[in-house]
């Protein structure tokens, strides 16, 4: 009898113990903050998903350090809190990314086609730029060599001159990527954070400046005072917070 007892014990534990195992296996993608350590079914969607919106990850269902680092690279992209943990919100954004046909990382530019300066010092832009860079690019030329003038652009879009951040807000205008003026210091949280493909926009609370394709468009540093110009010199950007519209 006590051996008949003790069998009985040990089917029960096994009974007990056997669905928490296929449970904890079985989560869908989104029912749980995925983090460093895990495996399963979702992390495995994880990693097809972070795929799939441009940062290649191995599918293996292990949430290990090149997960992780895949992890972080996406949330840099997509302008998330940097910590290589999915929350559960996290995973409906990417899911919606992914369903949407989202990139995040932008495609990259043709090695050796950026923009360059003609004779008039206007820039002249790759075959190869898309659109939206072809057009900022024509819009900023328009500005080209109009003198340094306190909030100009900011009052009306077609001013006599322009400060920094009216000739970056002009140029962004012309190609879709801005609805209204802003301030330098309201561009340090335009777009997503870090340095995009085809446009990058350097801001701080007193300057910004934009480089596109490769040249800067600019009013200061070794322009100071002169209004809105194209180089091809690149400056010191400490300090400065850098952005991209999403997709350039």
């Amino acid at each position: 009898m006590p051996r008949r007892r003790t069998l009985v014990a040990g089917l029960a534990a096994v009974s007990f113990t056997l669905p928490t195992v296929a449970i904890a296996q079985g989560y869908s993608f989104g029912e749980r903050v995925l983090k460093r350590g895990q495996s399963g079914s979702d992390v495995r969607t994880l990693q097809r998903y972070l795929t799939r919106v441009g940062v290649p990850t191995t599918a293996d269902g292990q949430f290990g350090p090149r997960t992780a680092g895949s992890v972080r690279t996406w949330e840099r992209r997509s302008d998330r809190r940097v910590n290589a943990r999915v929350s559960r919100g996290e995973a409906r954004g990417l899911r919606s990314e992914v369903g949407q046909g989202m990139q995040t990382q932008a495609p990259a530019a043709p090695a050796g086609e950026g923009a360059t300066l003609g004779p008039d010092g206007n820039a002249i832009a790759p075959a190869s730029a898309p659109q939206q860079v072809k057009d900022l690019i024509a819009a900023a030329n328009r500005i080209h060599g109009r003198p340094y003038k306190y909030g100009g652009g900011h009052g009306r879009w077609n001013d006599s001159g322009y400060d920094c951040s009216g000739a970056m807000s002009y140029a962004l205008h012309g190609a879709g990527l801005l609805k209204r003026p802003r301030a330098s210091g309201g561009f340090t949280t335009y777009g997503r954070a870090g340095k995009g493909t085809w446009i990058t926009v350097y801001a701080h609370g007193g300057h910004g400046y934009l480089v596109v394709a490769g040249l800067r468009f600019d009013t200061g540093w070794n322009n100071a005072g002169k209004g809105p110009r194209w180089s091809d010199v690149m400056r010191p950007s400490d300090g400065y917070a850098v952005r991209h519209p999403r997709g350039l």
